[in-house]
């Protein structure tokens, strides 16, 4: 199991132990990560006491997580050596043990990841798409008897984001907010909904488009208030308007404005966004915006500006 929805490949971690039924760890249940999974092959072949099957989950162990230009020559041994031993011992382990891999970043290309997929089950569980996300989160109103329209439910999605556990956290205090029978709108979720970095930051170019300064101004101070490093503003700002002029030329040239931004297919309902953004701007301001940003961040790095009264002084340009 890998991917980045952590929360849905926990959940099938959740299913896999119930149907395996008890386990009592060091006998017939044995966790691995990367401190242990040398001993992995010792535990398999250990046998599971008293039952008929041993679980073993191993977790974020390394062995498969794509490699930069130094190899690990320990990791490539442990690697290589539990590939022959699964392709030489598939019978017996099918018999006894029930392996269960989770990883954050794996390399499909590996040996091992094959010989997973020929003997066993590959799963990559990705961020689940818009339409998938706007099902889970209606069904789970209806389960409490709470109402929330379609248009409420992209609302939604748009300022808490698309990691399923943060969705499923943020709705659970729409619900206790509104109670049974109630319903859930875009004044609720504005006040009590906690915003994703990049919501913020459109929140912030929709007042710089639509000629706000002075709520510019509030949407930024209000980020250096809840702690976010200026730095890390700086350079999302720089991305996302960057985002914005390659759309200006994508709908300009009438290119797909979702493949010119590369975006992730849970994240096309962000074509809507940018495109509307994009309206605000003038290409070629947009490109003196960037260039502005470049020369911002070598002059704060050499001391001939502070930063944050370069980025605010950049802001109420482009807002006159």
């Amino acid at each position: 199991l890998y991917g980045e929805e952590l929360f849905l490949i926990e959940n099938l971690v959740k299913r896999i132990k119930n149907k395996f039924g008890e386990a009592v760890k060091g006998i017939n249940f044995i966790s691995i990560d990367d401190t242990n999974v040398q001993e992995l092959i010792s535990d398999i072949e250990t046998p599971a006491f008293g039952y008929e099957k041993k679980l073993i989950i191993a977790r974020n162990t390394n062995i498969l997580k794509k490699e930069g230009k130094r190899k690990n020559t320990e990791i490539v041994k442990i690697r290589e050596k539990l590939e022959e031993y699964i392709k030489e011992n598939i019978d017996i382990i099918k018999e006894s043990v029930v392996l269960v891999f989770i990883e954050e970043d794996v390399d499909t290309r590996f040996g091992l990841y094959k010989t997973f997929d020929k003997y066993g089950i590959t799963c990559k569980v990705d961020f689940q798409k818009p339409i998938q996300l706007e099902k889970r989160i209606i069904a789970i109103c209806n389960g409490y008897k709470v109402k929330i329209d379609n248009v409420t439910t992209k609302y939604f999605i748009e300022t808490c984001g698309t990691n399923m556990q943060e969705l499923i956290n943020e709705i659970r205090k729409q619900i206790e907010y509104v109670g049974e029978n109630g319903t859930i709108t875009k004044k609720t979720i504005d006040l009590l909904a906690i915003k994703q970095f990049e919501s913020i930051i459109f929140d912030l170019t929709d007042s710089l488009g639509k000629k706000n300064i002075e709520n510019s101004l509030i949407v930024l101070k209000n980020l250096l208030y809840a702690k976010e490093p200026i730095q890390k503003i700086f350079v999302t700002l720089y991305n996302h308007f960057k985002k914005i002029y390659i759309t200006k030329i994508a709908l300009r040239e009438k290119l797909n404005v979702a493949e010119s931004l590369n975006l992730k297919p849970n994240q096309t309902f962000l074509v809507g966004k940018y495109s509307m953004q994009a309206k605000y701007f003038d290409e070629e301001d947009l490109k003196n915006m960037l260039l502005e940003f470049i020369d911002l961040d070598y002059k704060s790095k050499n001391g001939m500006i502070d930063i944050n009264v370069g980025l605010e002084a950049m802001l109420c340009k482009y807002c006159s």
